[in-house]
């Protein structure tokens, strides 16, 4: 009798991308409330380059198989799961576990993907579409009308989040490297120079009055000045300490100073607030009030895609086995767009 296999990427500890490792394993199971998806799809996010640096709040102990997101084919159900899902092509959150040829999803994580929407582009706007969706509308509450300014537009979340926006009537501004300004002009945002020492004065001159929300991932000091450059009645949303991923500092301490930082600033009577944005918030205290929105808003975001009124970008595409190089460039200062691993031969 001949075992089905499985190929996956495996973090086995603190390593550069070069460490990584290429396995086979039986192919899964899924259990009550899982399903087996053969992938099609998954990516590199800001997690990934966090957990191999062993970076990533919450992170399993090493080794296991990275992958926050992945695209795939149903193709096997556990227990409790709709067998009309079985054939269908879902896009499914998973924090880990989707750089692999075959895996295991939650059933209440899946969302169907609409036709027309290939498997690539739907990879670009799992985790960034639900993050870029929920900071802007559950957390920033952001109108047609207004001004935002997003740090690192040309990334994965940035990108889709400008998309987002524009879209509905808001006035994007964002800081990338220069090489990337015409492409981000020909999708309406505003560019700025994300080395420029006088960006805070671009951003007064670009929205005098000052901007309405801000998307900062960048870490402790960029809020600070992110919250200054707020308009009355703004919003700073926070989602990550990126500058601090290659430091030998605790992230605790971090976290535990801004979160600090933001709580005095919300007490402030200018009318302007801040939040963190965390992609899986809201699990300890209402698990299935928390997916539940995760669907709805990704579902959204897929029907925004299939519609044309956002454009998926892909900086490039990688088959499994060179998941490496993937990594690599998704490391690269100022990629454009979202790096894509596909299954290969």
């Amino acid at each position: 009798m001949t075992m089905n296999l499985t190929t996956e990427i495996v973090l086995p500890g603190i390593v550069e991308p070069s460490g990584l490792q290429l396995r086979q394993v039986p192919q899964p199971v899924p259990g009550a409330d899982q399903v087996l998806l053969r992938m099609e799809a998954t990516g590199v996010s800001f997690a990934e380059k966090s957990m191999r640096r062993g970076r990533y709040p919450g992170q399993p102990k090493f080794p296991f198989t990275p992958g926050y997101d992945a695209v795939g084919t149903v193709i096997a159900a556990g227990d409790g799961v709709d067998r009309a899902l079985i054939g269908q092509r879902v896009a499914a959150s998973l924090k880990i576990g989707g750089w692999a040829t075959h895996l295991l999803a939650p059933a209440d994580e899946v969302v169907p993907v609409p036709a027309g929407v290939s498997a690539a582009d739907a990879e670009t706007v799992i985790v960034n579409g639900v993050t870029a969706w929920q900071m802007l509308y559950r957390k920033a509450r952001a109108r047609s009308g207004q001004t935002i300014l997003v740090l690192g537009v040309s990334g994965g979340v940035g990108t889709t989040l400008a998309q987002i926006a524009i879209n509905d009537g808001i006035r994007v501004i964002g800081t990338a490297s220069p090489r990337h300004h015409a492409a981000l002009r020909a999708m309406g945002v505003e560019p700025i120079d994300y080395a420029d020492p006088d960006l805070s004065a671009r951003v007064r001159q670009l929205s005098p009055r000052g901007v309405d929300a801000v998307f900062d991932h960048l870490g402790p000091d960029s809020a600070k000045k992110s919250f200054a450059l707020l308009a009355p009645g703004g919003a700073l949303v926070v989602y990550g300490i990126a500058v601090d991923l290659d430091k030998s500092t605790a992230l605790v301490p971090v976290f535990i100073g801004l979160l600090g930082r933001v709580v005095l600033w919300n007490a402030l009577p200018n009318g302007k607030g801040a939040s963190f944005y965390d992609f899986w918030g809201g699990m300890l205290v209402d698990k299935a009030g928390s997916r539940s929105r995760r669907r709805e808003d990704l579902a959204k975001v897929l029907d925004l895609m299939a519609s044309g009124a956002i454009k998926p970008i892909i900086a490039a595409t990688f088959p499994l086995y060179q998941a490496q190089a993937a990594m690599e460039l998704a490391e690269a200062r100022g990629v454009f767009g979202k790096v894509v691993i596909v299954p290969g031969d």
